[in-house]
């Protein structure tokens, strides 16, 4: 039964990675499934809805918090599913499953007068002879400016920007593709960054990637992370990285009436329910302005 099972798993796990699921979703559906098929081997249980709760409830027993179990869940329900699609079970149980309610902070926002100062020191620090200078500053404005992933952001090859439209290819989860609209700062910033900065980094076995380390090779996702990071330290947002400029995008977008199907296309959500977090930050900043201005609030 267990043999059986994981030979079934890497069927459906190499069907995932046809499809171009992302790597760390396919980790987490292997690993995930992985213990719940050891978890049966281990009290000599079929696959079945019972036996699925038991090993959750171990899982929830050994202090996995609700995000994890619910990760879990996902992915066993995935599997089950499969399964029964191919006719290996005679029933879905993963359908009677029911994850656990997630509780969803609202997400980090820097405000714009934060980024504002932000922006503005890093303008004076990026001189021709600072190319780390210029390149944070490309970095800062740019993620800011489209609402893009960091990973997305260090994927960017020079072929994908449009400088005439001003519009930049990102490729996203799922190896979706996407055009940007970056503005006149990100603009002047990538400009400078390709005149003055870029060139000085490359070397003769450079990539064609947008962003250079010093060393001439491609920038990583945990370098920009932490130049990002190291910068809006210096605000009153407080411990933050890229993903705080994406936050901020989003939410400063709809504060300016941008409409929500847009923002959700500049994200790259599948579901405009992932982008609707944003309007609860739009609607408690507004909540908050109003309860500190108004006289009778």
């Amino acid at each position: 039964m267990v043999s059986e099972l994981q030979a079934q798993s890497q069927r459906f796990l190499s069907q995932l990675a046809a499809r171009g699921v992302a790597e760390n979703t396919l980790k987490a559906y292997a690993s995930d499934i992985a213990d719940l098929i050891g978890f049966l081997g281990d009290t000599k249980q079929v696959i079945d809805l019972e036996s699925i709760r038991s090993w959750l409830y171990r899982v929830l027993e050994a202090g996995a918090s609700k995000a994890t179990l619910a990760r879990k869940t996902s992915s066993i329900k995935g599997f089950t599913a499969w399964l029964f699609e191919h006719k290996d079970l005679e029933s879905d149980p993963g359908i009677r499953l029911r994850s656990p309610k997630l509780d969803r902070p609202l997400p980090k926002v820097a405000t714009e007068n934060a980024l504002a100062e932000v922006f503005e020191r890093l303008k004076a620090s990026a001189t021709e002879d600072s190319p780390v200078g210029i390149m944070t500053l490309c970095v800062m404005e740019l993620l800011y400016a489209t609402g893009m992933r960091v990973s997305e952001l260090a994927g960017i090859d020079l072929q994908d920007i449009d400088h005439t439209r001003t519009l930049i290819r990102v490729t996203g989860k799922g190896d979706k593709q996407r055009m940007l609209p970056y503005g006149a700062n990100a603009k002047s910033a990538l400009d400078a960054w390709l005149k003055h900065g870029r060139p000085k980094f490359e070397v003769e076995s450079s990539p064609n990637s947008l962003l250079l380390s010093s060393r001439g090779g491609r920038v990583g996702v945990r370098q920009l992370y932490d130049a990002v990071a190291k910068q809006l330290a210096q605000t009153n947002t407080g411990s933050a990285g890229p993903h705080t400029l994406r936050h901020s995008a989003a939410t400063h977008l709809l504060d300016h009436g941008a409409d929500l199907r847009a923002v959700q296309e500049i994200l790259g959500h599948a579901s405009l329910a992932t982008t609707q977090i944003y309007t609860h930050v739009s609607i408690e900043r507004l909540r908050a302005s109003f309860e500190q201005a108004h006289p009778r609030a």
